[in-house]
């Protein structure tokens, strides 16, 4: 498994700053509920065709502790897990779930406390019948996804760093952290301002407002 250590300090917003829109999950795909805490890990990848979820109940079986089962589902149709799925993912140590689909159960699954980011709930379950591989690449929220790529999700969103830029992108991450921690709000506003002004200037903005 990858070394995520730090990853859980590093906001998605900060990531997603370096790594563009392409790396960035569609809004549509939410924490279940208020104040779901950070989250960061490998993926562990799993494809379930439409109205099918058996290779997620497999996969909860097969992933390391501390991945992100990361579920490119067929549909919103049918739920791809529920309860004590959630429960056993839990106990067998992985971080959270990350689901282009929907999951039922939510009040047992909020109230375990087990992070799940997905399109919404239906009480409705999906089949167990069609057999596919486990950590091939799959497309979660619009993000090609690949086993091993480390997924950082919170209530600001959930960014993939690829596993080859894994290195560079902590660092650059970290570097910037660094940068803007020493950066005062009166500092920030001045070259803000200043950056501003000179794109209005350039484009033909005539300011009524005389503003410097």
């Amino acid at each position: 498994m990858n070394d995520v250590t730090g990853f859980e300090n590093l906001s998605p917003t900060t990531l997603a700053d370096l790594l563009g829109r392409e790396q960035v999950m569609d809004i549509g795909i939410r924490p279940l509920w208020p104040s779901i805490r950070r989250v960061a890990g490998p993926a562990f990848t799993v494809r379930c065709p439409p109205g099918d979820n058996l290779m997620l109940h497999a996969a909860i079986y097969r992933a390391e502790p501390g991945s992100i089962i990361v579920v490119e589902a067929g549909d919103v149709d049918y739920a791809v897990a529920g309860g004590n799925v959630c429960a056993v993912a839990q106990r067998r140590g992985i971080a959270a779930f990350v689901v282009d689909g929907v999951i039922r159960d939510l009040a047992e699954v909020r109230e375990m406390g087990f992070p799940v980011f997905a399109r919404g709930v239906i009480p409705i379950p999906g089949t167990k019948a069609a057999v596919g591989p486990l950590n091939g690449q799959v497309r979660c929220g619009g993000v090609n996804v690949s086993a091993g790529d480390i997924v950082v999700a919170d209530e600001e969103g959930i960014v993939v760093t690829p596993r080859a830029r894994q290195e560079q992108v902590f660092l650059d991450a970290w570097t910037k952290l660094a940068k803007e921690s020493g950066e005062s709000l009166d500092a920030w506003e001045r070259a803000h301002r200043t950056r501003i002004n000179k794109i209005l200037s350039e484009n033909g903005f005539e300011d009524p407002y005389g503003n410097p």
